[in-house]
């Protein structure tokens, strides 16, 4: 199988070597974070070949006797070289116990160049980084954007092409099935699914009440892109039978966050200047996990597809993301970067007065100059007269922009 390199990626990992951190690559269970290291050691080889690369992969048998600090210690401490030149690529990192003291002690006596990959957000908690602080350089690894999954599956830049990319998702594996065989591309999904529940948050949190914690999910996923509080899922799942309190579900909720599934994005006054806490929108790291959970029906939740696929080309693109909230509305996206901010509402179609006024509305509302757009799947883009300084663009148009 060829490997397509993705290679802003690459680029932005190579610009940190050798500079004195450690670079750990964080991100979903299969968005691509074992093939990047692959693609890392593959470049070390081809272009410092008189280096030392030690490469442990967690997943592998090879490496089952590695299972905690001192072990890892032992494992590649003899094997470097003294004065440089020396690299340790650890796949899955979190499956070493206590693998933090080793990595701070590697990085103190400057043995090598430590590159590794994290499947859970506990990696960046903050007894972590308190043990680690300013030692390393987090780069978050997200599923394939529109652009790579039309590279990935050879397809052009087109309507029907936008559609498989809403339903199906970007996890780069599916490039091994025909993703209009809806029961592989059902069956791959579920399996990432289930190794992310077992493995990263029923087995390492411990989790007794699984029922609830899959439900949880479920209901986050039908509720993809709203504001939601504890106490609105206290509230229906009650409704659905179920005792819980709102502590557990906020527990619970956390858990799903660290597993990297699901991301929570923060409310912003536009107009104070202030971030709101308590009621979150979420979205899925995925829309295709998104959409295995909400059975497929598509037709039913495209708006949501939409908005969560946005999402994750915000991120892409550097973005920081929260929910911008105005007097008088709402702004789907508040995304900054630098200096740099951006305004974004998502809707299906404009089909009506309506739905002009709404999306188009809430962001006259805000009084500055940053760049300001309305998303849709209309065919037509462009901005109205009434409108000045509104961009509308057709989603495929947006998502294939740098921004």
């Amino acid at each position: 199988m060829d490997i397509i390199l993705r290679k802003s990626y690459l680029t932005h990992i190579l610009s940190h070597l050798n500079r004195g951190m450690m670079i750990i690559l964080v991100g979903q269970r299969r968005v691509g974070k074992s093939f990047m290291l692959r693609q890392v050691r593959g470049w070390l080889n081809e272009n410092c070949p008189d280096s030392t690369v030690v490469y442990i992969n967690k997943e592998l048998l090879e490496f089952s006797n590695i299972t905690n600090a001192k072990d890892l210690y032992d494992y590649v401490a003899p094997k470097f070289s003294e004065g440089g030149g020396n690299y340790l690529l650890i796949d899955e990192v979190q499956d070493i116990v206590d693998y933090e003291n080793a990595l701070r002690s590697l990085h103190a006596e400057d043995r090598c160049q430590i590159i590794a990959t994290g499947s859970n957000a506990y990696i960046f908690s903050s007894e972590l980084s308190t043990r680690l602080a300013g030692r390393y350089i987090e780069i978050p690894i997200y599923s394939l954007s529109y652009r790579e999954f039309l590279e990935f599956h050879a397809l052009p830049d087109s309507d029907e092409s936008l559609k498989d990319y809403l339903r199906v998702g970007g996890l780069p594996g599916l490039r091994m099935y025909d993703i209009n065989d809806e029961i592989h591309v059902r069956d791959y999904l579920q399996g990432v699914y289930n190794t992310i529940m077992m493995r990263d948050i029923i087995a390492r949190e411990k989790i007794r009440n699984v029922p609830f914690i899959e439900n949880l999910s479920r209901f986050i996923a039908d509720n993809d892109g709203k504001l939601i509080s504890t106490n609105s899922i206290v509230k229906f799942m009650k409704s659905q039978g179920e005792n819980i309190s709102e502590t557990v579900t906020s527990i619970y909720i956390g858990y799903l966050c660290k597993s990297l599934m699901i991301n929570s994005v923060t409310r912003y006054d536009i107009h104070g200047k202030k971030l709101f806490e308590m009621i979150f929108k979420y979205y899925f790291a995925d829309h295709g996990l998104r959409n295995y959970l909400c059975g497929f029906n598509l037709r039913n939740s495209i708006e949501k597809a939409m908005e969560n696929a946005v999402y994750l080309h915000l991120l892409i693109r550097g973005y920081k993301v929260n929910v911008g909230i105005l007097r008088a509305g709402e702004v789907d996206f508040v995304a900054t970067k630098g200096d740099k901010t951006l305004y974004v509402q998502v809707t299906y179609l404009l089909a009506s007065d309506e739905t002009i006024k709404r999306e188009f509305g809430n962001l006259a509302a805000i009084k500055d100059n940053y760049p300001k757009y309305v998303v849709s799947l209309d065919p037509i883009s462009g901005g109205l007269n009434e409108y000045p300084g509104i961009k509308h663009v057709n989603l495929r148009e947006f998502l294939m922009t740098d921004l």
